[in-house]
């Protein structure tokens, strides 16, 4: 595959984790986030994350240095005005998002392909926001992003299948697999996984299980790798509460109402691994 400039905004998790993958493959990568510091810090724990693969002998120093030398840290917009792709991996805001889209819109050549990685707003409302919303689609990776090899491709109403096939080509270079969704709210992953985080969740709610209890039976009966309270504290129960709320907003079944509990937890704070505090205490 060509190497190309690639912008990546967000230096959180996800937006690092498809910026170590893009640098992994040759690939040129802008990382913005709300400011310089924020970017570099972003990088810093990558390459963190990078030294310990080394240690471990999964990868060479010479790939680390390699990879992170592909890799720019910058907290302008700006800075991505020549990128070929633009990959959109901030929080999960509606308002947030079209923001970046309609700015991104201004800054970036005519060319330049737009794509996020929501993991439930509306592709076909993020191009609604620009000139070119057949330049602009969905590219949900799954969390954590160098491991998991998923990625979901979401087309807009008026993506073109040049924008389609052109990121489902990057995406499969990368080494991932891909699926086709079409623009209904939490696409395929996210429509069914967040159901049943949330009926979990309304488990320990009603009290027809402990938390521990509720990971374990789902572990051991259905042959999951980490249990929906486990995995709703990776996620982040904020996250979790986003994509919800959209899913009942977008489809208007009260089988997608979030659990009270979980807004509860995520008004006092408790989002999980990144708090220190979810459904679990880390």
């Amino acid at each position: 595959m060509e190497q190309l400039t690639l912008g990546v905004i967000g230096a959180g998790q996800m937006g690092c984790g498809i910026a170590q993958v893009a640098a992994s493959k040759g690939h040129r990568v802008i990382v913005q986030d709300i400011s310089l510091e924020h970017a570099e810090r972003g990088i810093q724990k990558l390459g963190g994350g990078l030294e310990r693969l080394v240690a471990k002998g999964k990868m060479t120093g010479e790939e680390r240095e390699a990879l992170l030398a592909n890799l720019t840290p910058t907290g302008d917009l700006e800075a991505l005005a020549g990128a070929d792709v633009v990959i959109e991996a901030a929080t999960e805001q509606q308002e947030l998002k079209l923001e970046l889209f309609r700015k991104l819109d201004a800054i970036c050549r005519p060319e330049t392909l737009l794509a996020s990685n929501t993991s439930s707003i509306s592709i076909t409302m993020l191009g609604a926001a620009t000139r070119r919303p057949d330049k602009v689609i969905g590219m949900h990776f799954m969390n954590p992003v160098p491991v998991m090899q998923l990625v979901e491709i979401i087309r807009g109403l008026a993506t073109s299948d040049e924008t389609y096939q052109r990121i489902d080509g990057m995406a499969r270079a990368l080494g991932k697999t891909t699926v086709l969704a079409q623009d209904f709210p939490g696409f395929i992953v996210n429509r069914i996984l967040m159901p049943m985080i949330n009926e979990a969740v309304f488990a320990l709610y009603e009290g027809v299980a402990g938390v521990e209890d509720i990971d374990q039976a789902m572990k051991l009966g259905t042959n999951q790798p980490m249990g929906p309270l486990t995995l709703a504290d990776f996620i982040g129960l904020d996250t979790c509460l986003a994509i919800l709320n959209v899913l009942h907003d977008g489809l208007g079944d009260s089988k997608y109402r979030p659990c009270p509990l979980l807004k509860k937890y995520v008004t006092a704070g408790y989002l999980g691994r990144k708090s220190g505090r979810g459904f679990y205490r880390y």
